[in-house]
């Protein structure tokens, strides 16, 4: 049974308001609905219903990670939330259970967690967050909103108070300087795209002679094999461009996944700032590799594409960075290339660009401007994050501002990952109620991240002189 749209409360104070409804503040508002002694929670979002990267949705597309890293599951298996629940309640139970798939596909967790977001109460898609401030006369924050009309227009104003806030903004598609150019005079014929945006364009670019896609990720590699699986053979007109040295697949080896763990992230936050600054670009291949198997799908296609003679029509180039990109008389687009181990320099001429150039966290200065005299930064500006996911916000505010996927510079790798989506919401219901509705594992890796400190005894040991006879 569908939930009913609730209208948000003007006069009440919630213990709890979300901002944002992505899969992990999604976790978050799930995971509250299950405790004990009941929460009163708001969880806000601008958009008029829950998707999760619709552009990148591609047939046959999966998670990189097991079923398991759903909602709930790795905090509470027995919620009513969970993947298999999901499955039960669509009478897809049995089936899935045959098809024996642990990574499932891209569009069934996207149709989970909208199942989800439909279900839960205390949801309201179409509010747009203006604002927080802190009320020291009421110890509570107040969150100013834009009610929003189903074209994205505003049509009303409100107010919600609240003790505590979950910022849970997601990510938007980073572009890299050098290619901003292309995307801010997108007026010729030549379509410059997100990969974020690929299946909304996916057919204007097969229509162009000469495609290029730029990105060495998963995306990358994946837009990379659907349109070479959707051109002619022989004239295929597809250039891969990649930053990296190699199209490298991702470190999936068991010990290597423990990466994605509350014990590394434990450890990782320990770690003093400059060191997590050096470590962080060091492991990309933790979570910017490529699946194996979309690897070999795409050797296998270009494989395919030589048993009658000849090579097809595509080009992967690893180890390459665009210096410069421009429009040639807005019909085409012209790429500046450097090579970095030969030191040699080159331009491409394409007719279509695809941007697989990743995401970077939102920033959330606009959001907290009002509490910006409150917020302690780091020596390179960043909001500093402690152990249990609360920004620092000084002690003139009691209230806290818990943040999801803003935290990779304090937490590491991890924080992007569904893997640990619930342990972290777990934490912040743990940390919020001062409880342990959702006791959690003491150790999770079989890796020991750091060396123990020895104890440091109270007084000097006696010493003992030795003799022939000891």
């Amino acid at each position: 049974m569908t939930a009913a749209p609730a209208t948000p409360d003007p006069l009440r104070t919630h213990d709890l308001v979300g901002i944002g409804i992505g899969p992990f503040n999604l976790s978050l508002a799930a995971l509250a609905h299950g405790l004990p002694t009941p929460l009163t929670t708001a969880f806000y979002e601008q958009r008029p219903a829950f998707h999760w990267h619709p552009g990148l949705l591609i047939d046959g597309a999966t998670l990189q990670v097991p079923f398991l890293a759903d909602l709930v599951t790795l905090a509470d298996p027995t919620s009513p939330w969970s993947f298999l629940n999901y499955q039960r309640t669509q009478d897809r139970l049995y089936p899935f259970y045959f098809a024996e798939r642990f990574h499932i596909h891209r569009a069934e967790y996207d149709a989970y967690c909208r199942w989800v977001s439909t279900q839960l109460p205390g949801l309201h898609f179409g509010h747009q967050a203006d604002a927080i401030r802190w009320d020291p006369q009421t110890a509570r924050f107040d969150v100013d909103h834009t009610q929003l009309d189903a074209h994205g227009e505003a049509e009303s104003l409100g107010r919600t108070h609240t003790r505590h806030i979950a910022l849970g903004v997601g990510t938007e598609p980073h572009i890299p300087e050098p290619l901003k150019p292309l995307t801010d005079s997108d007026t010729g014929t030549a379509p410059v795209i997100h990969s974020a945006d690929y299946l909304h364009h996916r057919d204007r670019l097969l229509q162009a002679r000469h495609i290029t896609v730029i990105g060495s990720g998963q995306s990358g590699a994946e837009i990379f094999l659907d349109l070479l699986r959707a051109r002619p053979t022989g004239n295929e007109g597809l250039h891969w461009l990649a930053r990296t040295p190699a199209f490298a697949p991702m470190e999936y080896s068991k010990l290597g996944l423990e990466h994605f763990t509350p014990d590394y992230t434990r450890y990782f936050h320990a770690l003093p700032e400059t060191v997590r600054d050096t470590l962080v670009p060091q492991q990309w291949q933790l979570h910017k590799g490529i699946d194996h198997d979309t690897i070999a799908a795409i050797h296998d296609e270009l494989y395919r594409r030589t048993l009658h003679g000849g090579w097809p029509d595509a080009t992967l180039t690893p180890g390459v960075s665009v210096r410069t990109a421009g429009r040639v008389a807005n019909t085409r687009v012209e790429l500046h290339l450097d090579h970095t181990q030969q030191g040699t320099r080159t331009r491409l001429t394409t007719d279509a660009v695809v941007l697989a150039t990743g995401y970077r966290e939102r920033p959330l200065d606009t959001l907290l401007h009002h509490l910006a005299p409150h917020l302690r930064r780091d020596t390179a500006g960043r909001p500093r994050v402690d152990a249990h996911h609360r920004l620092d916000l000084g002690p003139a505010v009691t209230g806290h501002i818990y943040v999801q996927n803003a935290e990779r510079h304090t937490h590491g790798v991890g924080a992007p990952d569904l893997g640990l989506a619930a342990w972290r919401s777990a934490t912040i219901l743990n940390d919020l109620t001062g409880t342990t509705p959702y006791p959690l594992p003491k150790r999770t890796a079989f890796t020991t991240f750091g060396l123990t400190q020895p104890a440091i005894p109270t007084q000097h040991p006696t010493l003992v002189p030795l003799t022939h006879n000891n």
